[in-house]
Formats: structure tokens, C-alpha cells, sequence
């Protein structure tokens, strides 16, 4: 870290806002109105809806890059929330993000699924923007501030920050897996990670094995022991600091899904999505990103097999997969994608008949009401993802069939998401076991109704109990010194 420190710099002035949350984008986004015009609406995502009432509340500021190249904006603020955009650069954006983040840290942090690359370039525009990000969140942060740093992208962040303002609390969230210490050894920048990470006085992650796998890589590589989740680390003064990690696994808005699987007009659009589909007997629904961690391909090829063996008839069951948009300059996403439609045009091709559709494949991004209404329409909801840190698709599609008193649908769900700590009560999968995969299938199309409801309420009262808003009140709760933490969403959660 010897480099990005020097890089620092002279402290800037302090700021205004008592709590500042930093993150590789703002909270909001650029919406193009109808007359040509452009304005910023509030980001749709549960983070920003679960921290923007604690920051109108608190004199908060979000500080995050406005989502346009070579842009320079002046802080705002919109809503409420005060703005504090980030400058990048073309450059920037491909090394620093599409290279250094997506292209090594992602696929190193999802058990390599996909094989990383390690450029030294890419590293060093990720110190630089890291470096911006820092000092901005300095700048922005008043006398004794919380600043809560958020994922991957802003690794160096914390440590970076203390330089500058070592009156702070700083919190750090890493949304993502943190892979077992042989994975995360390879990286060349290993330790600078780890201490960039160190810089935190709370450093929250997903799950449990995270907490641990984390622990193990700096005991392994910095040579330091985490006690009760606790490690003493040296506060640059002569002195030591405590730095905890510890699993505060992320949920969702749950109000708002439950209240839109309840509104009239998208409970008639889940209608009519199933007339469209030709009424099946059976929808089977899948809604990812379209990344290589989802396991689409696994699922695709399950369903074949369940086609060309005859346990599943075309004109009984149809598969949707909604696969969004996502990272289309790298390459290795553009490849998915082609490999994905090839094997949803030969499945199509062998098993359509002139009324009904094997799959239908959907590229597009759609709005929540759409969404909820799919989960509404849908009777088996597959996750089937290789490694994710938690997947909330998986907790909203619970929270739109159980917000209806529990009425059945069947949640199929990889063991390697963060969501099966919470969601027991679902059919659990090991993605790479094609075959337990297909008996999984089979089990929840003809599971009776009455068992689906029971699981389906039992899972519905953990994520009602467990939203997003409980998440970000315990985790700033536990960087203030109190004793929230991750109580009973644990692994035993909604047996």
C-alpha cells in the first residue's frame, strides 16, 4: 500500500455530511424524458432504498461516478440526498472497471469460473481511481463522520481514507463471495487488497464462510489472527485499533414487492403472461443477470434432459428466462451470450411445437412491476447460480408468492447462493449435479400445493422479518459499537 499512500496526498478540508456512503455509482440515474430532455431519478436498487431514508435523516451524501465518461459534474442534491459525483475516463472505465474489477477481482472472487486476468496497467488505474474515491469521501465526510464504503470496486478505499481522516468510522460491505485462501492467493496484489480492507473499523460480508475465508487469507498472508471476529491492527500512532468482521447477509424492500404482488393490475398482467405462454400447466421462471456465476447453462441443459427423456412435455411446461443485460464489452460476457442462444435455438428447435415454446428467452432489463408480476405468474422459480453472494431474486420472488398468504410456488435454489443460508425451506441444489438438478425439478412441479404453501409462508416470515431495512440499521448500528449483528438469519434461518 506503500504507493497508493504516497499517492494520497495532503488531507482536504473537512466536510458537511455525518454520513457518507461511498460506492462505484451514484444513487441515482439519468432518465431521457419523452421531450429530449434528461433528468435524474432515484436508483431502483435496494441499497439506495434502504439508506436513503437514514440519510435524509442524517445529513447523508452518496459519493459515486454519475454513469457517463469524461463527465464533470458539480455536486448536487436531488431528493433529499446530497450528490458528490466522481470523474472517470474512458481509460478508466476499462481498466479500472471493466478490467480490474470485472475481469480479475469478479471471476477470482467466484471460485474462478471464469479465468482471471492480471495486468499491472489495470491495477494501477484501480489505485488511481481508488485514490479519487478516497479523497472525495474525505472532502465530503464532516468531524467524526460515518463513511460506509461499498464492494469490490473500492477495495483501497477504507485504508486510504483513514490516511486522510483518521477521525472517522469507516464501514466497508463486500456484496460479493471472498473466495477460500487458494483462490485469493493468486492474486499479485494480494496483501495491498487485504490491508486496503483493514483500513475498516466493521468489514461486512454475505455469509459466514466469507467471514471465514477472509479471516483465513489474513492470517495466511499478513500473518494477523481474527479473535471473536476481532483483529488488533496498528492505528499509525504507535497505537492499535480493532477491526471486526462479521456476515450481515443483504435482503430486499419487501414492502414494495408484497404491496405490487398485491395491486390488482399486476396480479391481471401475471394473468395474462400465462395466457401469452399459451396457459401452461407449469411456468418455470429463471431471472438473472446475464453472467457466467448464474449457472444458465446448467439450468438450460437440465431442461433438455427433462424434455428429451420425456419427464416434462412441451405442452405441459414452459421455461421463461429473463437473462438482463449485463458487461457487453467484455468479451468473455459476449461469448456467453452466444452460447446461451445457441442453446436455447437448439432446445427450441427440437422440443417446439406450433402452440407451445420450449423457452422463452428474454434480453431485456424490466421494470419491478413486471418482474413481480412474472413471480406471480410463475409456479417453480429456478436459482441455480455456480457462486453468488446472495442473490435477491431469490428473496423476491418469496416475498411476492408468500405477501399473497402463502399460496404456493416452489423456490429451486443453488446451495453455493448466499440466499440458502435464510431460505431453508427450499429445494436445495448443487448447480453441478445435473441430475440432482433434474430430480429437484421434477420434485417442485408436482409438489402438492398444501407443502408448497407451508414452505413458501416459512421462508415469507424470514425475508418479512430480515428486509433490506433491518440489514443497513444492524450493520451501521455495529459500526456505531452497539450489538446489532446477524442474529437468527443464519444458517438455521426458516427451518
Amino acid at each position: 500500500m506503500e504507493q497508493a499512500e504516497h499517492r494520497v496526498g495532503a488531507p482536504p478540508e473537512p466536510g458537511a455530511y455525518d454520513l457518507v456512503v461511498v460506492a462505484n455509482r451514484l444513487a441515482v440515474d439519468r432518465v431521457t424524458d419523452p421531450d429530449g430532455t434528461s433528468s435524474w431519478h432515484r436508483s431502483p436498487g435496494g441499497l439506495v432504498t434502504a439508506l436513503a431514508p437514514i440519510m435524509a435523516s442524517q445529513e447523508g451524501a452518496w459519493v459515486g461516478w454519475g454513469g457517463v465518461a469524461e463527465e464533470a459534474l458539480d455536486p448536487f442534491t436531488h431528493d433529499g440526498m446530497h450528490l458528490v459525483p466522481v470523474e472517470l475516463s474512458e481509460h478508466e472505465l476499462t481498466e479500472y472497471y471493466e478490467g480490474f474489477s470485472n475481469s480479475t477481482l469478479w471471476p477470482l472472487y467466484h471460485d474462478v469460473i471464469a479465468r482471471p486476468e492480471f495486468h499491472r496497467q489495470w491495477w494501477d488505474t484501480y489505485l488511481t481511481v481508488n485514490v479519487r474515491f478516497a479523497r472525495a469521501a474525505a472532502a465530503t465526510a464532516a468531524p467524526n463522520a460515518t463513511v460506509w464504503v461499498q464492494d469490490y470496486q473500492l477495495h483501497l478505499v477504507p485504508r486510504l481514507l483513514r490516511r486522510l481522516r483518521p477521525d472517522v468510522r469507516i464501514g466497508y460491505f463486500h456484496h460479493i463471495p471472498f473466495p477460500p485462501v487458494d483462490i485469493y492467493a493468486q492474486l499479485p496484489w494480494r496483501r495491498s487488497l487485504l490491508e486496503g480492507l483493514l483500513g475498516a473499523d466493521l468489514i461486512g460480508f454475505q455469509r459466514r464462510s466469507d467471514v471465514a475465508n477472509f479471516s483465513g487469507a489474513v492470517r495466511r498472508l499478513l500473518g494477523g489472527s481474527f479473535r471473536s471476529g476481532t483483529l488488533n491492527v496498528n492505528d499509525g500512532h504507535g497505537g492499535e485499533r480493532p477491526v471486526r468482521a462479521e456476515a450481515f447477509p443483504i435482503s430486499i424492500d419487501v414492502g414494495t414487492i408484497t404491496a405490487l404482488a398485491r395491486d390488482p393490475e399486476v396480479q391481471a398482467r401475471s394473468r395474462q403472461i400465462r395466457e401469452e405462454l399459451g396457459d401452461p400447466h407449469t411456468i418455470l421462471l429463471g431471472v438473472d443477470r446475464l453472467d457466467y456465476t448464474k449457472g444458465i447453462r446448467h439450468r438450460i441443459k437440465a431442461y433438455a434432459e427433462l424434455l428429451e427423456d420425456g419427464s416434462l412435455d412441451v405442452e405441459e411446461v414452459c421455461l421463461v428466462q429473463v437473462a438482463s443485460p449485463s458487461r457487453e464489452n467484455v468479451e468473455s460476457y459476449q461469448e456467453l451470450r452466444d452460447d446461451i442462444e445457441l442453446a436455447v435455438g437448439r432446445v427450441n428447435g427440437t422440443y417446439d411445437t406450433m402452440g407451445q415454446t420450449a423457452i422463452r428467452y428474454l434480453h431485456h432489463s424490466y421494470p419491478v412491476e413486471e418482474m413481480v408480476a412474472l413471480y406471480l405468474a410463475a409456479d417453480v422459480m429456478l436459482v441455480t447460480a455456480l457462486r453468488d453472494g446472495m442473490n435477491l431474486v431469490a428473496k423476491e420472488y418469496v416475498a411476492a408468492r408468500g405477501g399473497r398468504g402463502g399460496q404456493g410456488g416452489v423456490l429451486v435454489l443453488s446451495e453455493f447462493a448466499g440466499a440458502s443460508d435464510q431460505l431453508r425451506k427450499a429445494l436445495l441444489i448443487n448447480p453441478h449435479d445435473i441430475d440432482g438438478m433434474k430430480d429437484a425439478i421434477l420434485e417442485a412441479v408436482a409438489m402438492d400445493p398444501r407443502e408448497a404453501s407451508q414452505r413458501m409462508k416459512s421462508m415469507h416470515r424470514q425475508v418479512l422479518t430480515h428486509d433490506v431495512n433491518k440489514w443497513s440499521r444492524d450493520f451501521l448500528g455495529r459500526l456505531a459499537g452497539g450489538d446489532q449483528g446477524m442474529d437468527d438469519a443464519g444458517p438455521e434461518a426458516s427451518r
